[in-house]
């Protein structure tokens, strides 16, 4: 039994078709059509009629980037191809003739990694994306968590500093702003602006322009501004998965998304923040924390397997 999972991001579509292991037995890319998000639809509908040749294929399941309503066909809203009420659902299915399923990308992500990668064995868990920002999705009691209007897991969207930094989401104070890719570079240039003299490894690779990477490769010389600057996203990402754990006490954490692949820098820290910051420590058990085992291929997979069971 066979399902196509479409990731679509801010600069490419990638889909594959999934078997019922998890599987890609096939995949495919195109470039997002960012600037005419009306026609990302008929981008979506040609990678699955090449995909489908030769196939007998179920169902479709698309990851998107936004807020997806209840019904999982209407994307309220998604910043990065200007969606507004989006009925992508019932366009592709006009497109291709096949049952289609509309998830968030990171909701897509979890439910992947609880079937296949990392959540495997564990019936509650909360899966949080550290990339430019934070994402997240939660499987509680082995399903798939969305809220009343499909619109749960806006992880980073969580206020833990009161009138704090201005989020994209225009609010203050956000998760993200502290915990995320763009607040390691910028808590990095800070220590840079006021202490250069921690900075000479970093100062050296980056010149003028301090970017992840620079940040990244600085601390695994030993850098002092950078060791820093991982050293405060990592005590950030522990507090929020605290919090997490005080309202939903799942058994495992799963961290994902582009910074984990620097996780040797961060990931012990926060593990061992985190047994020090939460609610109630020492009277219950401890939520494993694991890095993401699928990768960049999750949201398809998890988007084809929401598909198949829809």
């Amino acid at each position: 039994m066979l399902t196509i999972g479409v990731d679509i991001g801010g600069t490419k579509v990638a889909a594959g078709v999934v078997d019922e292991n998890g599987a890609i037995v096939e995949n495919a890319l195109r470039p997002t059509p960012a600037d005419r998000p009306d026609l990302v639809a008929e981008t979506v509908a040609d990678v699955v009629k090449e995909l489908s040749r030769g196939k007998d294929i179920e169902a479709v399941g698309v990851g998107a980037a936004g807020f997806v309503d209840e019904t999982r066909s209407i994307v309220r809203f998604a910043p990065n191809l200007a969606w507004r009420e989006e009925p992508l659902q019932k366009k592709i299915t006009e497109l291709i003739g096949l049952p289609v399923v509309v998830e968030n990308d990171a909701n897509a992500m979890a439910w992947a990694e609880a079937r296949f990668g990392a959540g495997r064995g564990e019936s509650h868990l909360v899966c949080v994306t550290v990339g430019t920002g934070i994402g997240g999705g939660i499987v509680i009691d082995g399903h798939l968590y969305r809220g009343r209007w499909g619109m749960g897991a806006e992880l980073g969207h969580m206020q833990v500093v009161p009138e704090g930094r201005l989020c994209g989401c225009g609010n203050l104070g956000c998760w993200e702003q502290y915990a995320s890719g763009n607040a390691l570079v910028r808590e990095t240039r800070e220590i840079v602006a006021n202490q250069p003299e921690r900075a000479t490894t970093l100062l050296a690779l980056a010149g003028e322009t301090i970017e992840g990477e620079e940040v990244t490769e600085a601390a695994r010389q030993g850098d002092e501004a950078a060791l820093a600057a991982f050293a405060s996203m990592a005590d950030w990402l522990a507090q929020g998965l605290a919090d997490l754990a005080a309202i939903l006490d799942p058994g495992r954490f799963i961290v994902g998304g582009g910074v984990s692949r620097a996780a040797d820098l961060f990931i012990d820290r926060t593990r061992e923040t985190f047994a020090r910051v939460l609610t109630g420590r020492g009277h219950r058990p401890v939520a494993d924390i694991r890095l993401a085992e699928l990768g960049a291929s999750a949201g398809l997979v998890g988007a084809a397997d929401l598909a198949r069971r829809r």
